[in-house]
């Protein structure tokens, strides 16, 4: 039997980088084939974190009124590293991961790519709440999205910013 293969729903998988990748919805593994492979690239390419995790909207919703106070689910919470020296986590929310890149007429995968990527430069400091630090933030995702063999997310977008 291969390493990995009989995981469960929150089992880790260690991605490049030691990014542990838990799927803690097992959903994510039928709606995002590779998901696990493709968030730990992604990961990797923008430099690390703690882990990432792969939930419902449901348990991001629950982290998203309990640290920010917004009682709905995102698509991306980042969270800071418990100590210098050591990854912050990034948690996505699968249900709103598929309404966006619904929405935005991208493949489920590469949304994930994104935010991951997205999630990941938060953790390295990138913010998006002024235009000039938003921009930049929005060029680090597409540089880091084309190493990866990814579209530019930015190319065809309307509004900017995420829910």
């Amino acid at each position: 039997m291969a390493p990995g293969s009989s995981r469960g729903p929150a089992s880790p998988r260690i991605g490049r980088a030691g990014t542990p990748i838990i799927v803690a919805d097992p959903a994510w593994r039928r709606a995002v084939p590779r998901g696990e492979r493709m968030a730990a690239r992604a990961a990797a390419a923008a430099g690390g974190a703690g882990c990432v995790v792969l939930a419902s909207d449901r348990a991001v919703k629950r982290l998203n009124a309990r640290h920010r106070g917004r009682n709905r689910p995102t698509n991306v919470l980042s969270f800071d590293p418990p100590a210098p020296g050591f990854g912050g986590d990034i948690v996505l929310a699968l249900g709103v991961v598929r309404r966006e890149a619904a929405a935005a007429g991208r493949r489920p995968a590469h949304h994930l790519a994104h935010l991951v990527v997205h999630g990941a430069l938060h953790l390295g400091g990138h913010d998006h709440a002024k235009t000039g630090p938003a921009r930049r933030m929005e060029m680090a995702e597409a540089r880091i999205l084309r190493r990866l063999g990814l579209p530019n997310p930015w190319k065809r977008a309307i509004s900017r910013g995420h829910t």
